[in-house]
């Protein structure tokens, strides 16, 4: 379990500002934007224990709108998404950001303390495709691995998957999706989904 809300926290610390350039390498892109945001979390500590929306508002003013949620659609759905209609991919990606939102808020009080270290990195200017590798160091226990996958779209990069111990997030969302799926449908998941994000239902 706290591996997977690392994932969800890693994926909250790859938020973009949107005052970085996007000609800014990837790693100190990073380091920046993990240093603004958990800044704003320790800030903001208070009003959020006051008023718990507070949270969900920052996660989706600095994270979501820099996460290439359609890639990751596409791959977390598989032969799925070619099968979807228009309709039902707005809604998967839609149900699929409010989880995120949700889960990455779990992770805030296990996390927001402790130490990001970020690793030796390199690429080329030619790259599109980079992987920035880090570590969290928690006060009590072993470091966790978190491996960034990003690429360069026309508005800068964007996360397409985090892999925590050599595991992809992705991945594990296609495997449980794709298995309900099989079982129930695409609408079924979609529902799911959404009774999870209000509330009504279990990961």
């Amino acid at each position: 379990m706290r591996h997977y809300l690392t994932a969800i926290l890693s994926l909250a610390l790859l938020a973009f500002g949107p005052q970085v350039l996007s000609g800014q390498p990837p790693q100190e892109l990073v380091r920046d934007t993990s240093t603004q945001m958990l800044t704003r979390l320790r800030q903001e500590s208070k009003l959020i224990e006051q008023t718990p929306e507070r949270l969900y508002e920052l996660v989706s003013e600095i994270v979501l709108p820099h996460f290439d949620f359609e890639l990751m659609g596409r791959w977390t759905l598989g032969k799925y998404w070619q099968r979807a209609t228009p309709a039902q991919r707005d809604q998967f990606i839609s149900e699929f950001r409010s989880l995120l939102v949700r889960k990455y808020g779990s992770a805030l009080a296990e996390y927001v303390d402790e130490e990001i270290v970020y690793l030796p990195f390199t690429m080329s200017e030619k790259d599109t495709q980079v992987t920035v590798h880090t570590e969290i160091n928690p006060v009590n226990g072993i470091p966790v691995n978190i491996t960034y996958r990003l690429h360069h779209t026309d508005s800068g990069w964007k996360v397409y998957d985090v892999a925590i111990e050599g595991i992809s997030l992705v991945t594990n969302y296609r495997t449980s999706f794709i298995s309900k799926i099989r079982q129930d449908g695409l609408e079924q998941l979609i529902r799911q989904l959404a009774a999870i994000n209000k509330g009504d239902g279990t990961t």
